[in-house]
């Protein structure tokens, strides 16, 4: 399972990067959301799950070695909500150019 994790997190990291070098604002916005998503999947595969491991909350307590750690989760919780946040600038950002300029191309100037 962790092996299909990796390699996940791997295609979505490189996915973002080569839509977060387009020209085009809106498949830069994509490659944001999906590096943003990557790296929760990152986080989630790399906090690992002991074998047997029960939810803090519900398990009997007799056993506290078997409780998964729910501090990844929280981290997790937090990122997923700040990227939330940064994304819907980003697009209020990228509504904000397209009104003004007419296209969603970014422009760059030749090299002198």
């Amino acid at each position: 399972m962790i092996g299909l994790s990796a390699l996940a997190v791997g295609v979505l990291f490189s996915s973002a990067t080569y839509l977060l070098l387009s020209r085009n604002i809106q498949r830069v916005a994509i490659g944001f959301i999906l590096l943003a998503n990557a790296a929760n999947l990152l986080v989630l595969t790399a906090s690992g799950l002991p074998s047997g491991a029960i939810a803090p909350l519900i398990g009997e307590p007799t056993e506290p070695d078997r409780f998964a750690d729910p501090l990844p989760q929280a981290f997790i919780l937090t990122a997923i909500v700040i990227g939330l946040g940064s994304t819907a600038f980003l697009l209020a950002l990228i509504a904000r150019i397209h009104r003004a300029k007419g296209s969603d191309r970014i422009e760059v100037p030749p090299w002198k």
